[in-house]
């Protein structure tokens, strides 16, 4: 049987420019903390958001805790239930440095 080749061959963008002084999060830490900011800023425990997401209560955790990639389904219904768009569980925070450029 041949062996298959790694992921990183089919990376399209495995050697494309990147830019060295950008700070690049991680796309699940960013989901990971958006997710738990969205939550208690809500008010839910894990256990409620899950239930009102119909989602196992041990999922909403592994997501808090980057264990797991969302599906973009279960992107949506997160988003519903905490009143926030799905993209922006996905958009990385306005810094400081931001908000004092206006």
């Amino acid at each position: 049987m041949a062996k298959l080749p790694s992921y990183d061959e089919y990376t399209p963008w495995k050697y494309t420019h990147q830019v060295s002084n950008v700070q690049i999060m991680d796309i699940r830490e960013l989901f990971a903390k958006n997710l738990r900011r969205a939550r208690k800023e809500k008010g839910l425990s894990q256990e409620e958001l899950a239930h009102l997401a119909e989602v196992d209560r041990t999922y909403v955790g592994a997501l808090e805790r980057r264990r797991y990639s969302v599906s973009i389904d279960v992107l949506d219904r997160l988003a519903t239930v905490l009143g926030v768009q799905a993209w922006q569980l996905l958009q990385p925070a306005k810094s400081a440095e931001d908000d004092n450029c206006h």
